[in-house]
């Protein structure tokens, strides 16, 4: 007679960046409905970048609405062993700078693993439909004083997003279709910083439309 296997605990499981993903989003969403503080939803993230498991995820979301579901995570799948085809590549630019201008960063470029843009009565574009990223993660800073950066990314590349906006907004915009998360072994790219009198927004748009962008 064959054994069965232990049973194992689902919130013993390790979590995922695109787990993570999801719980920050609903956080965010908290904070701007009003449920939430600044110092909270701080607070909040920190526990949730900290996670390990998804049970450590759980009590950061226990208090607030997850649009019907238990638990804001998705399911488990186990990640992909061939790397995504689009890391790898000799880094691009480190930095985009717009004082009383506008700079732009698309097309078919290498995002490096840490990049700073920076936009004052200005605006900063930076666009990664079209980009290849030189490590799997990656960090977008990004500070717009009197200003906007926007970062555009397809919906198969994991966000996370943790600035500050003071005066402003440093939020995440959803394009009609985009899937809530990226599959398994996609790349992940970090976008933190500050939105002082000005505005840092993150797009997600469906693979499908790639090019149909507002």
């Amino acid at each position: 007679m064959s054994q069965q296997p232990p049973h194992r605990d689902p919130k013993q499981l390790r979590a995922s960046d695109a787990d993570r993903e999801r719980v920050a989003q609903v956080l965010h969403k908290a904070l701007g409905e009003g449920r939430i503080t600044l110092d909270e939803l701080q607070e909040r993230l920190d526990q949730v970048y900290s996670a390990k498991t998804l049970g450590e995820l759980e009590p950061v979301v226990a208090d607030l609405p997850t649009d019907g579901s238990h638990l804001p995570i998705a399911p488990v799948v186990a990640a992909s062993s061939v790397p995504d085809r689009r890391v790898g590549g000799t880094p691009g630019s480190t930095t985009s700078i717009a004082v009383m201008s506008g700079t732009e960063r698309k097309g078919a470029w290498v995002l490096p693993p840490q990049h700073n843009s920076f936009a004052f009565w200005g605006g900063v574009e930076i666009d990664l439909r079209h980009a290849r990223f030189a490590e799997q993660y990656s960090t977008i800073t990004a500070v717009a004083i009197m200003g906007g950066v926007d970062v555009i990314v397809p919906d198969d590349v994991a966000v996370e997003v943790t600035g500050v906006g003071i005066m402003g907004a440093f939020e995440t915009r959803n394009k009609k279709g985009a899937s809530p998360t990226a599959p398994p072994g996609a790349p992940v790219v970090k976008v933190t910083g500050l939105a002082f009198w000005g505005g840092v927004e993150v797009k997600r748009v469906p693979r499908s439309k790639i090019d149909e962008i507002e």
